[in-house]
């Protein structure tokens, strides 16, 4: 894809954030941090490990390297771990009875069928394999899992109906101030939270199937929550009917990769506090606000889409109060308002394609020293506003539909510079009733005069040298 080489000095600061910011600009698994390559860690033989795998149950990535380069759960006894099964013809008729019996690293199979072991607490390092998709049924009154040792391994399982509460946050799984875990290919139906991770660390969550189908943001939990974590990953996960399809808060080295976050009832995906973090190749659909990142610093959002995120006070992507991060190689499609900043200092926006939203990007006056370049504006309703009379951000070297300059010199950039400002998306960001004249021959007219005399419009808010050409990858 083409790329700007004039972006500002603040790009610097993104560049020095370290490995996690080299994982997106080169996302393969040889760019990562030991940590995050090719999954987090394994506290047993998973579902693809050289024993029997258990049917139905999605193959995943075991015995992954851990930071300090030993194996999480590795105890270094060449003796075979222990093998316990559950189900009519097993060891054990219940979980509760195998959890109890099972040695430190053993690996539980399950057999198909529905058990009622509600909260079931594993507190021991120990791999829960499902074989044909057992259920644990939580009936709606409890949590169903509730994870309470280092280096627990659950795939497999249909979790549902876990219980609803307004003091407790009653989930499928929880995982709370424990290192090493790993859900793997569970499918969480209908629960208030889904997978609840808390003052955890090194954990991964992939390939999961969340869903729910709430209501009332009152009723609801998030799908995948995140509470003052470190290192862990979300990927390939699909979520929805939640409050927020993933919740990060007070979060630090988070990788959100891959993951479908749609027709949640609030956001597809909720940041905070959550610095020195990135997410890429995510898909934000059709969620009632779209996505927020907030009050955040060092963060990559690269290779997203944001689509039809759509009605009154609904964002593609509403960054607010973020600072020093990249926003790059995105597609914004079909939302109410593709970009919202409020109070962003020192983004780079690049090689984004921004196409038929109705607004593009509405920029706040208390954001200063962002940078868009090389990024595609494509038939919306109005590519920037902003309420501001200047501004102190650049737009430059990007895309324009609207653009009715000419390219004398050959070399691709317009000789007129474009100001995206249209001067009724000035009027509308101060009175949002004038909307309604839009299409109106009143309103044609005043827009060709301010064109040839801007009096109104900001003038410091000008791409001096817009593409003729959209940006191709």
């Amino acid at each position: 894809m083409a790329t700007d080489a004039r972006g500002p000095a603040m790009l610097a600061s993104v560049v020095t954030l370290g490995v996690l910011f080299l994982a997106v600009t080169s996302p393969g698994a040889d760019d990562l941090p030991d940590w995050a390559r090719g999954g987090v860690t394994a506290a047993a033989p998973s579902a693809a490990s050289s024993e029997s795998a258990p049917s139905g149950s999605a193959p995943s990535a075991g015995g992954q390297a851990a930071p300090g380069g030993d194996r999480v759960g590795d105890t270094h006894d060449p003796a075979p771990r222990q093998e316990l099964r559950v189900g009519p013809a097993g060891d054990y008729r219940t979980l509760r009875e195998a959890v109890a019996a099972a040695s430190p690293h053993a690996v539980i199979r399950v057999a198909p069928g529905t058990y009622r072991e509600f909260p079931l607490s594993i507190d021991r390092p120990l791999t829960l394999l499902g074989e044909g998709w057992p259920v644990l049924d939580g009936e709606g009154t409890h949590s169903i899992l509730l994870v309470d040792a280092d280096s627990v391994h659950v795939e497999g399982f249909v979790l549902r109906g876990s219980g609803k509460s307004y003091t407790r946050d009653h989930a499928a799984i929880t995982v709370e101030e424990h290192v090493g875990c790993r859900i793997l290919n569970n499918r969480l139906e209908d629960n208030f939270f889904g997978i609840y991770l808390a003052r955890s660390r090194e954990c991964e969550v992939r390939g999961n199937r969340v869903s729910s189908d709430a209501t009332r943001e009152a009723d609801s939990g998030n799908g995948i929550h995140l509470w003052d974590v470190e290192r862990i990953q979300v990927t390939d996960n699909r979520i929805s009917g939640h409050r927020d399809g993933i919740y990060l808060e007070f979060a630090r080295g988070v990788i959100i990769r891959g993951n479908t976050s749609e027709e949640n009832l609030r956001y597809g995906l909720h940041f905070m506090f959550s610095d020195d973090s990135f997410y890429q190749d995510n898909v934000f659909r059709r969620n009632g606000a779209g996505v927020a990142v907030m009050y955040t610093r060092n963060v990559v959002m690269s290779g997203n889409r944001f689509e039809e995120n759509w009605g009154p006070a609904v964002y593609g992507l509403l960054l607010k109060d973020v600072q020093d991060s990249l926003v790059e190689g995105n597609l914004f499609r079909g939302n109410s308002v593709a970009l919202f900043v409020e109070g962003v200092d020192r983004v780079t926006f690049r090689l984004n394609q921004v196409e038929r939203n109705g607004w593009a990007v509405r920029i706040l006056g208390s954001s200063q020293d962002n940078h868009f370049t090389a990024n595609n504006f494509v038939e919306n309703t109005f590519d920037v506003t902003t309420n501001a009379r200047r501004s102190d951000n650049t737009f430059e070297r990007n895309y324009w539909s609207a653009y009715r300059g000419y390219d004398l010199a050959g070399d691709g950039f317009g000789d007129v510079p474009h100001r995206p400002v249209r001067l009724f998306s000035y009027i509308v960001e101060g009175k949002p009733a004038a909307l309604i004249l839009l299409r109106s021959f009143f309103v044609e007219v005043l827009e060709v005069a301010e064109r040839v005399l801007p009096v109104l419009t900001p003038e410091t808010l000008v791409d001096p040298e817009p593409r003729m050409r959209e940006v191709i990858p």
